[in-house]
């Protein structure tokens, strides 16, 4: 019996780049089996073929050897078993359904009618396995969306309004760094396959989990009046510092830069203890919040002409000393490198399947810790259809001669 949350449920990974496999990333993280489901026909998931490679000879940026694998793969295969199955030819279709018929998740990530035309939408799992949670992630919701409908990251953040939320006002739209498109809608999925899991163990009913990466973002676009804001005459895109919250945003120092978050009062007047300014404490603009938000051009001016005369170090320790929350703004790099997050396993290492962990290179972990449980990766990404023999000869009892003759027919 294994001690991970999900041990004993199969999830069928139907799912490809980025938003679908991180969600099936997360449920194999959490201990399900994640049977990947990809075209042998098209060299399987699009993120195989992803620049950068790792191989025996280290990180290149086109593949060199047979065994090289894209660091996109490396991350997002983690303990799934990967099999190939042409969905677009019909005789997959018994084989597909052996798949399905006792598994307890399917997770696609198709754009909107691909799986009506492919025989394998909700309607024809749900006759195959009524106890089956179907989720779909996609760009606009499975009912499709504007245009063409293709749901690339940096169309949902245009769309979400989450590009001018950042930035300075007179600057054109700001794309965030991270993917956060893809990758926030894959999380909404993850807690509503979950969720429906923990119903149909109650009524004995699967059922759709649809989630559309444009509403998940929006959805935390709205969590900030940004209306209310424009209604009252402050402003969205107010660039390194937040007025409404001052003094708060993002400072230089002589050597770098830190973030600064002192919107109430104990904190505000613990950072004009810190930059040598206690005097102007009980100053009539700077004592309580509302008089800082009207005067926060005069307050963040003066924090900054202090900070950016030290160095990031010598600037934190003054803010630390008053109870200031403050923090040096990190390199990614640098970042990934905590001690804490690689204690916790938030961030583990890359792990080539053949040549073993990759020097200097971090991925993500299971940001979760149980108290009673245990998340996270021990096997590295497969090859593509690495486990055609475990899953259709062990796991579903097919013959050697049936295996052959599916693979001879470019079925498998």
């Amino acid at each position: 019996m294994s001690d991970q949350p999900l041990a004993g449920r199969t999830v069928i990974d139907l799912t490809t780049a980025l938003a679908g496999p991180y969600a099936t990333l997360l449920l194999a993280g959490l201990g399900a089996t994640v049977i990947k489901v990809e075209n042998p026909a098209t060299g399987g998931d699009s993120s195989r073929n992803n620049a950068p490679y790792v191989g025996g000879d280290g990180l290149s940026v086109s593949r060199q050897n047979p065994d090289d694998m894209s660091v996109s793969m490396l991350a997002r295969g983690r303990n799934k078993q990967s099999v190939t199955l042409n969905l677009k030819d019909e005789r997959s279709r018994r084989v597909f359904a052996d798949l399905v018929r006792d598994a307890d998740v399917l997770v696609e990530n198709y754009s909107p009618g691909v799986t009506g035309r492919l025989g394998i939408d909700y309607a024809a799992v749900h006759e195959l396995n009524p106890r089956l949670v179907y989720t779909s992630i996609t760009g606009f919701g499975s009912q499709g969306g504007p245009g063409s409908g293709k749901a690339m990251d940096s169309i949902i953040q245009a769309l979400s309004g989450v590009m001018l939320t950042a930035g300075e006002p007179d600057e054109g739209p700001v794309r965030f760094g991270l993917p956060v498109g893809d990758m926030l809608a894959p999380l909404f999925a993850v807690i509503g396959t979950l969720s429906a899991l923990m119903q149909a163990d109650q009524s004995g009913e699967g059922q759709h989990v649809d989630v559309s990466m444009l509403g998940a973002l929006t959805s935390l676009v709205a969590c900030e009046p940004f209306d209310a804001f424009a209604a009252v005459g402050m402003p969205q895109r107010t660039g390194a510092m937040v007025p409404r919250l001052a003094p708060f945003g993002i400072l230089p120092t002589a050597d770098g830069h830190i973030a600064l978050s002192a919107p109430t009062d104990a904190f505000a007047h613990g950072a004009l203890r810190a930059v040598g300014r206690p005097d102007l404490i009980e100053d009539t603009r700077f004592h309580s919040r509302d008089q800082r938000v009207r005067h926060a051009d005069e307050i963040h001016a003066l924090i900054r002409e202090w900070s950016s005369a030290r160095p990031t170090a010598e600037a934190l320790d003054a803010f630390t000393e008053h109870g200031v929350p403050a923090a040096e703004v990190r390199e990614p790099r640098d970042a990934v490198r905590d001690p804490l997050v690689q204690r916790r396993e938030e961030v583990v290492p890359v792990v080539h399947p053949t040549h073993g962990p990759v020097e200097g290179l971090a991925t993500t972990g299971v940001p979760i810790r149980f108290s009673a449980a245990r998340a996270g990766f021990d096997r590295p990404a497969p090859a593509l259809g690495e486990h055609n023999d475990a899953v259709y000869r062990e796991k579903l009892g097919y013959s050697p001669e049936e295996i052959a003759e599916l693979a001879a027919e470019s079925v498998i």
